[in-house]
This record gives C-alpha cells, sequence and structure tokens, in this order.
C-alpha cells in the first residue's frame, strides 16, 4: 500500500484519454462526466432506456411482443462521445490498457451478484487472429476478478465467421449470428445463472443469439451486461 501511495506521488495516474489525472485505474472526472449514463426508466427486460424521465421500469413495445431468452439486458451508457471513442480506441487501435477503467466504470455502474458464472461472448478465430484479442473476454476478466466471481470463455464459441454487425440492419443482423455459435462442454453451463459479457448492444441480436444457444445447453437463467448501448431517441 505504501509503496502504491510512493509511485503515485512520483508517477501520478493519468486518464487514458485525455493524460490529465485520474484517481488510480479510472477515467478523469471530466471524462467520466461526459459519458451519458444510462438511467431509469428502462424496459424491464431489454434495458432499453425511454424518453420521459418520468415514467416507472416498464417494458418496451418490442419486449412485449417478443419473449427473450434472457431476463434482463442492462448497459452502462449510450454508444457516443467519449465512450464510444473509449471502446473505438479499445477494440480497434489495441488499447487493451482501457479494459480496466472500463471495466470499472461497469462494476461501479452494475452489481453482479446472484449470479454463478461469468461468460463473454465469444470472437470466431480468424476475427480473433486479425485483432489479436478479445474485447468482450478482457471486460468480463475485470468484472470477474472485481466480484471475485468465475469465468468461462472456452465452451461458448462462435463456431463460424460472421460479417460485422455494425454493417447490418435488422432482420439482416438477426440472420447473420443465426447458428454461429455453439457450446462445446454444456455441463459448463448446466443450471447455472450465467452473466453474459458484451462490449456494445445494438439491436441485441448476437447476444439473444447466444443465450438461446446457453439455455439450450441448460443454463437456468442468462442475464446480459454490455458497456454501451446503441440509443435512437
Amino acid at each position: 500500500m505504501m509503496l502504491k501511495s510512493f509511485l503515485n506521488l512520483v508517477l501520478p495516474p493519468i486518464c487514458p484519454l485525455c493524460a490529465q489525472y485520474a484517481e488510480d485505474e479510472r477515467f478523469c472526472q471530466r471524462c467520466f462526466d461526459s459519458i451519458k449514463i444510462i438511467k431509469n426508466p428502462i424496459c424491464l427486460c431489454c434495458g432499453a432506456p425511454f424518453i420521459s424521465e418520468e415514467n416507472e421500469d416498464h417494458l418496451c413495445g418490442i419486449c412485449i411482443k417478443k419473449r427473450r431468452p434472457f431476463s434482463h439486458a442492462r448497459s452502462i451508457g449510450i454508444y457516443e462521445g467519449v465512450l464510444l471513442d473509449a471502446i473505438h480506441r479499445f477494440k480497434y487501435n489495441g488499447k487493451t490498457s482501457l479494459a480496466k477503467p472500463l471495466g470499472r466504470i461497469m462494476t461501479d455502474e452494475f452489481l453482479a451478484n446472484n449470479y454463478d458464472l461469468i461468460v463473454p461472448v465469444p470472437l470466431h478465430k480468424t476475427r480473433l487472429t486479425e485483432r489479436g484479442f478479445n474485447q468482450s473476454l478482457f471486460l468480463a476478466r475485470e468484472i470477474a476478478t472485481i466480484y471475485n466471481l468465475p469465468i468461462d470463455y472456452l465452451n461458448l464459441k462462435r463456431i463460424r465467421p460472421t460479417d460485422p454487425q455494425i454493417n447490418l440492419r435488422g432482420a439482416d443482423r438477426i440472420a447473420n449470428v443465426r447458428g454461429a455459435f455453439a457450446v462445446e462442454k454444456a455441463a459448463v453451463f448446466k443450471d447455472k445463472k450465467i452473466l453474459l459479457i458484451d462490449d456494445v448492444y445494438t439491436t441485441g441480436a448476437t447476444v439473444t443469439e447466444c443465450s438461446k444457444i446457453l439455455k439450450k445447453a441448460g443454463a437456468k437463467d442468462v442475464s446480459i451486461l454490455t458497456l454501451a448501448r446503441v440509443v435512437n431517441l
């Protein structure tokens, strides 16, 4: 503890986004305040935020009509501005050091209790080779460490390559990931309450498909946590 305090005095921690002073392993206050944290009211199932701040949490129109394979999905912030920039640096520019402050935001804003296992959304081996790392796994490791929960990143697999979801819309996103995932050892997930981790929730097609596969493997419950969400208000 004393050594850490001394090092912080000699080499004060800086924000990985703007290089200003920051609390250890976090963004500076200015950058953090620029992130639009998703607040209530939200959809009780998919976590979509509502425009009116006066309403209570309730199911959105889509979740009323369509049964989801997950119990609920939650996202920390809106995918824009500082948060979008941080994710792009992390995901596409290989700034893996951002995993720690981004993971800290997720754990600061979400209480990961009553879960048996953390599972990151996997990449296909070709995409993993291109990128060099799975951003969802890096985030999942931070969350698993902070909450002292086991993590499994070997038994949910992406068995075929898919086009980047960002380039697709609506039904094309669903078709793109249909049949893209499989479970290797179903016993790992049997009767488990699983927290599935991904970086961005756009339409939910990817996490929905993963949830279906995990439930078929015997998972008792699947919940979703993503760092950011695309919101069109």
